[in-house]
């Protein structure tokens, strides 16, 4: 039987505030709404919040592109997030936004508490700053040259070819993506938080079980590099809290991030008078847990627990954490159109399918997991269609049409019966554990024995016998029983589905219900619960998905089109017909000049003879745009025009080598005029 009640506070990673939901963040709030729902369903005092990810560089500046404030466009993304999740039927009890006045009083509080325990100091630092927009550039915000490999266009922090992590002064050649300016040193007064003096504490914690053991041993290599002290702090222009006495020094979107867990709880305390502090008091017996993914763990299992430690606050009682996901074995990639936004798959498929795969695959650790098409759809169409509906599909037409729509008072077989009931406890360890692809396993293990005893008994042929009608209203009211079981288990994985069968049973599920049968009990009609998955749903949800890198020209820049187009091996080919279509010419580069906001894009106006085209192509790394005036490059002039947020795109253009600053295009002597047609 469940234990006493349990009062349970579960969170999600915040999605950020700057892009849609895709299949990778579902996995996420799936995982979490399984767990959350599963535990109302045993009778605890269960709250799941999260929130949108509001603050930082990234989001100022995609603001200031669309021409609106950071308010406008966090209010629009929170609300397009809300209705994604909302149809994937994941059931927060408050989903909120990190801009809000509870998340700047918590914060401020927390701060102000750990700066008067003496864990906050500040100093001068360093760091690249833009000259032509005025600002101090994140990490992610410089490009250059690796100081370790000499690979181009690398990112401030880290390198792709190498591995290597570094500082974004140590880049050679260093670049603003934000301007394209080259970034200069500048100084400026930083607030520190120093993460060093919890390491007793946070190694203590980590040992506690509070995190997958393979994750401890992996947060080891930071306390084996030692420690450092955390930045905090992060300069004007910046979206997000003013750090108290701090005047044009904001908290750094990490700092608010995690407190707008509790930012999210408190604004649902205030409006349902739930008491806040007894969920978050350091003393608390309330059972808090983080569902993240793995690339935000040092965050979460590191500066977070020693926040609230500092601060006076409790910390997790455990941070579950998940790997990626794939599609069909490999990284999700928007050429190949398994970079799927939520909102795309749900114009095409019913979203239990997805809640459903993801379950039977999910377990406690942090292994990746695969969304394989065929396997996706042959999964659900026999577990769910061909197994769990089949059940009362098989039976139900018998009970409403011979026998009114009531059940047997008798059901016969109680040991059948038992085993189902008696799996209730192994089935509720496996939730609670997260260990849903075990779940799964053993519930339809008992819908494989459900359609063994209906085919044993063959309703269909007794129904016949006027001397066995008895008998075949029992076979069909425990094959219905045996369906509210299994639906009793699987009511936290398919809620809708649950929901659809509770109005076909005449009966509200919840889990101490399984120990109970229906007999003597009036059902309704029974409707179609379920259709079956069809591959060309599935084709069509791919194809709307896919970015076609040929169309989209220069829209994206040309070390990501070319990253794309690596994963891919020769795949489909065209006709002679079709490519005869392209319209290939000579164009004479008369201006070219840096794009703001894009860190790999050149504009340049192509003269084609006597016409002239802009197109915005990413050879950025490869050329100045001083040194591309005058020269020729190939470009595809009869593809339809692209509106970017930059302007309007109306061609492509053509280079060739292997990318980065190895790009190479036609000098004027070369003998090529402009407008020639190339063949």
């Amino acid at each position: 039987m469940a234990d006493s009640q349990r009062k349970i506070l579960v969170t999600s990673a915040l999605p950020y505030a700057n892009g849609s939901i895709h299949l990778g963040h579902l996995l996420e709030h799936i995982q979490t709404d399984i767990w959350t729902r599963f535990q109302r369903m045993r009778g605890h005092q269960c709250y799941s919040v999260c929130a949108d990810d509001a603050h930082g560089t990234p989001v100022m500046l995609k603001a200031q592109e669309l021409g609106i404030t950071p308010e406008e466009m966090v209010t629009r993304t929170r609300a397009e997030h809300h209705q994604d999740l909302l149809d994937f039927y994941v059931d927060y009890n408050n989903y909120y936004v990190t801009h809000s006045p509870e998340n700047r009083e918590l914060s401020e509080l927390i701060y102000k508490r750990l700066n008067a325990n003496g864990y906050i100091s500040k100093r001068t630092i360093s760091q690249l700053y833009d000259p032509q927009k005025e600002m101090f550039l994140p990490d992610r915000f410089v490009k250059g040259t690796c100081p370790s490999c000499g690979a181009e266009d690398q990112n401030g922090d880290s390198c792709d070819v190498c591995s290597a992590t570094y500082s974004p002064t140590e880049l050679k050649n260093p670049r603003s993506v934000v301007s394209g300016a080259t970034p200069v040193l500048k100084d400026s007064e930083h607030y520190f938080f120093d993460l060093p003096k919890f390491e007793d504490m946070l190694k203590a914690w980590l040992k506690s079980g509070a995190i997958q053991s393979e994750m401890a041993n992996k947060l080891q290599e930071w306390f084996d590099s030692g420690l450092q002290q955390w930045d905090i702090s992060r300069d004007a222009p910046y979206f997000g809290f003013e750090i108290p006495d701090a005047p044009g020094k904001y908290f750094y979107v990490w700092v608010d991030a995690p407190v707008g867990y509790m930012a999210s709880f408190k604004h649902y305390c205030n409006e349902h008078n739930i008491d806040f502090d007894s969920f978050w008091r350091a003393d608390s017996d309330a059972e808090l847990y983080h569902f993240i993914g793995k690339d935000i763990t040092y965050f979460h299992c590191l500066f977070w627990p020693a926040m609230l430690e500092g601060a006076g606050f409790r910390k997790p009682t455990g941070v579950n954490v998940h790997g990626f996901v794939t599609v069909n074995g490999a990284k999700m990639s928007k050429s190949r159109g398994t970079f799927i936004k939520a909102r795309t798959y749900l114009e095409h498929l019913n979203p239990e399918y997805l809640r459903y795969y993801f379950a039977s695959k999910l377990s406690e650790g942090v292994t990746d997991i695969d969304l394989n098409f065929e396997d996706f759809v042959s999964k659900v169409n026999a577990d769910l269609v061909g197994k769990v509906v089949n059940i009362a599909s098989r039976c139900a037409g018998f009970i409403t049409k011979r026998f009114d729509g009531k059940l047997a008072a008798d059901l016969g077989e109680p040991a059948l019966v038992a085993e189902f009931q008696g799996a209730s406890e192994s089935i509720a360890t496996a939730f609670e554990k997260r260990q849903y692809n075990r779940a799964i396993r053993e519930i339809m293990a008992l819908a494989d024995k459900a359609n063994q005893y209906i085919d044993a008994k063959a309703p269909w042929v007794t129904i016949k016998d006027e001397d066995k009608q008895l008998e075949t209203q029992q076979v069909c009211s425990l094959g219905i029983n045996l369906f509210r079981i299994l639906m009793v288990y699987l009511k936290p994985v398919l809620p809708m589905l649950a929901e659809q069968a509770e109005a076909f049973l005449n009966d509200k599920l919840d889990w101490i219900c399984a120990q109970r049968v229906l007999t003597n009990h009036q059902i309704n009609q029974f409707k179609a619960l379920m259709q079956r998955v069809e591959m060309d749903k599935v084709n069509a949800m791919v194809e709307d998905s896919k970015e076609n890198l040929l169309a989209k020209g220069a829209s994206e820049p040309a070390a990501a089109r070319d990253s794309e187009l690596s994963k891919d091996p020769i795949g489909e080919t065209i006709a002679y017909e079709d490519f005869a279509k392209v319209d290939l010419r000579i164009a004479r580069i008369a201006k070219a000049e840096h794009v703001e906001g894009a860190d790999k894009l050149l504009r340049l106006q192509l003269d084609i003879g006597g016409e002239m085209r802009q197109v915005f192509a990413g050879i950025k790394s490869a050329y100045q745009p001083e040194d591309l005036e005058g020269k020729l490059t190939v470009m595809v002039a009869n593809l339809a025009p692209r509106k970017m947020r930059f302007g309007l795109s109306e061609g492509m253009v053509l280079a060739a080598g292997p990318g980065g600053k190895d790009l190479w295009i036609m000098e004027p002597h070369e003998g090529a005029k402009p407008g020639m047609k190339v063949k």
